[in-house]
């Protein structure tokens, strides 16, 4: 058993039942998601969610860590994040069976998101029924500007990435 704690720097920890500190997590994603407000997992425990107070939701693949906790070659790897509301992330869950992610945000609103791709289904008071199987066309929640779900690469171990815009000329 692992429990994970989020945190107002925006990282999550996983730590042992007996209380040691197995492995810290920062969202890799251009925007900052803030502070972190609610975390998750699906039942099979495969993915591991949080949601910010930025209102963005962040999705890491944690079933290779989980096989072997010990082995520092298994990552946890950060596979998917985006906007999901413009205010604070205050409830998600993540439901396998139909593969989607619900959000509920602090100005009331519950959302539908596709938890492979974070494509927006709707919002429960919605006249229109969820078309839960298309995916083809790009719709955003009103108060969401534009689309910025991010899919990192699955293969890849992830690494933040620092650039150094400022670079040392010794000639001058």
């Amino acid at each position: 058993p692992i429990l994970a704690s989020a945190h107002g720097s925006g990282c999550i920890r996983l730590w042992s039942i007996q209380g040691n500190l197995m492995k810290e997590l920062l969202p890799f994603s251009k925007d900052p998601s803030g502070p972190l407000t609610v975390l998750c997992t699906d039942v099979s425990t495969k993915l591991l969610l949080a949601g910010s107070k930025e209102g963005y939701v962040i999705c890491w693949n944690i079933a290779s860590f989980l096989e072997d906790p010990q082995n520092k070659k298994k990552q946890v790897k950060e596979k998917l994040c985006w906007r999901a509301h413009n205010t604070e992330v205050v409830d998600l869950f993540h439901e396998e069976e139909k593969n989607v992610v619900v959000t509920a945000s602090i100005d009331g609103s519950v959302r539908i998101w596709h938890a492979e791709s974070g494509y927006y289904f709707g919002y429960f008071g919605q006249s229109r029924k969820f078309e839960l199987s298309d995916t083809s066309r790009l719709i955003l929640p009103s108060d969401v500007n534009n689309f910025t779900a991010i899919i990192k690469e699955e293969s890849k171990p992830m690494e933040k990435k620092v650039e150094y815009p400022l670079m040392l000329d010794k000639d001058k």
